[in-house]
């Protein structure tokens, strides 16, 4: 059923317009309708849905799917399943079903637009100074075609963008992660520079495709915001899987050749190296789309490109709020920015809220094996002079990961020693990313080892592994 749009005109003022459509955005319009506010979604983008929907979370994740059904395959007959030796890769159908996904979650959200009677703004948006007798305006540049847009809190949501190494541009070799979704057919060789999340994720799923896999990490390891025994686990199975991994690797050039990229890079000892790959995916990281918006006519504080916000994420400015990957020192994950967007609009409407806590978000990773995790690692608890315990159990005691084949990792957990308060959870292994749900409830309830050593999980179960981490940080996991 078609749902009407929303009614506006010129005089129209609205309660919040929210200037960008990612996550963060649309999440933060839709819970404003849902307490009774009047909200403008101002995108630029042709489609609603921003980084994560088109060229991020989701079609990465659908590759990763893809990926992991390849590789399951492969050892087909250990599952007693017969006559897949000549199965052939689609590449095709694969970024076809890809594309349909995405369209599938585009259609929903204009769906949840029109239900929410949220006013959608095409064009780039930007804000014009502070607000004049309580009410903030903001420019909307629709291909040339300025108008005016009136609200009483304006909330900034433009995101981020892949950031490149000095002096290169993005193109049929040199790829980040939008080229790379891109691609006519995995790359015989690929190049991945960072071991970030992004770096790591896509070497995963090129390699399960039969890509010859290079990574070139500054830092002295993987994946280096996860606990150390995370970064050496995935260092393991990387190496079994034939993925090729050089940290501490200082890029000095990258240069297109007839054959495809050539890399120079500074190694570990200081010794000069080259490799060469079809292509190469510069993942170093994201920078905040704040240029241009309008800020330095606002007393809305920036640091290196990043919005500085309290903890209703309220800005310098009054009546300014930001949320999602621009925001100072928040990590650029798209449930943060959704999350960022609830607690904004809950301040603008006067309701009860929690602020976002960087030590209650989870990090997950959807490599082969994947990664979640949330709260302290070992070494920040140490580091803080925190007294704690440590607890670790391997997967390859839990009998669903035997039933699933798969044995690599295991779930960390810290713990306060005095009251057993969960302080961190790292796990590395089969559906860790959903598995680490659990342990980002049990800290927000500040449940301690005591309390979930008594906690019944179902059998059989991966989520048992991680009744056993708890109790394994009093030396008494049942499975090992």
């Amino acid at each position: 059923m078609e749902l009407p749009l929303p009614e506006t005109n010129a005089e129209t003022i609205y309660d919040v317009a929210v200037i960008g459509g990612g996550p963060a955005g649309y999440t933060a319009a839709i819970r404003g309708a849902q307490y009774g506010l009047k909200a403008a979604l101002i995108d630029a983008s042709p489609k609603l849905g921003g980084t994560c929907l088109h060229v991020g979370c989701i079609p990465t994740k659908a590759l990763l799917f893809n990926a992991e059904l390849w590789e399951t395959l492969k050892e087909a007959e250990e599952f007693g399943i017969k006559g897949v030796e000549a199965r052939s890769l689609d590449w095709a159908a694969v970024l076809a079903r890809k594309n349909a996904i995405i369209a599938k979650h585009v259609k929903g959200l204009e769906f949840l637009m029109k239900k929410h009677k949220i006013t959608i703004l095409s064009g780039f948006g930007r804000v014009l100074g502070g607000a004049k007798d309580g009410v903030h305006t903001v420019e909307v540049d629709s291909n040339g075609t300025k108008t005016q847009t009136k609200a009483r809190k304006i909330m900034l949501a433009t995101g981020s963008e892949a950031k490149l190494l000095p002096g290169l541009k993005a193109d049929e070799a040199i790829l980040t992660n939008i080229e790379i979704l891109s691609l006519s057919a995995p790359p015989k060789s690929l190049i991945v520079i960072g071991a970030g999340a992004v770096g790591v994720e896509f070497a995963s799923i090129f390699r399960s495709f039969g890509s010859e896999v290079t990574i070139l990490e500054f830092l002295p390891r993987l994946v280096p915001v996860e606990d150390e025994e995370i970064s050496k686990e995935l260092a393991r199975v990387f190496r079994k899987r034939g993925i090729e991994m050089q940290t501490g690797a200082k890029v000095e050039k990258v240069e297109k050749i007839a054959t495809g990229v050539k890399v120079s890079y500074t190694d570990a000892n200081g010794k000069g190296q080259v490799k060469e790959a079809e292509k190469v995916l510069v993942a170093v990281g994201r920078g905040p789309l704040t240029s241009g918006i309008g800020l330095e006519t606002t007393r809305v504080e920036i640091e290196h490109g990043f919005v500085k916000v309290n903890e209703a994420q309220e800005t310098a400015e009054p009546g300014v709020f930001a949320i999602g990957d621009i925001v100072a020192g928040l990590p650029q994950l798209a449930h943060v920015g959704a999350m960022s967007g609830m607690v904004a609009m809950a301040k603008i409407a006067g309701r009860k809220y929690r602020p976002v806590r960087r030590d209650r978000i989870p990090s997950c990773t959807y490599t082969e094996p994947q990664i979640g995790s949330a709260g302290l690692t070992e070494a920040q608890a140490r580091e803080k002079g925190l007294e704690i315990k440590v607890g670790k159990f391997p997967f390859a005691g839990n009998s669903k990961a035997t039933i699933v084949a798969s044995h690599d990792g295991f779930v960390k957990v810290v713990a306060d020693a005095k009251y057993g308060e969960i302080l961190g959870v790292h796990i590395i292994g089969p559906q860790a990313t959903e598995l680490i749900a659990e342990a980002v409830a049990v800290m927000e309830l500040e449940g301690t080892v005591d309390e979930l050593m008594f906690t019944i999980h179902a059998h059989p179960t991966l989520s048992e592994a991680m009744l056993d981490g708890y109790g394994a940080v009093e030396g008494m996991a049942i499975n090992a």
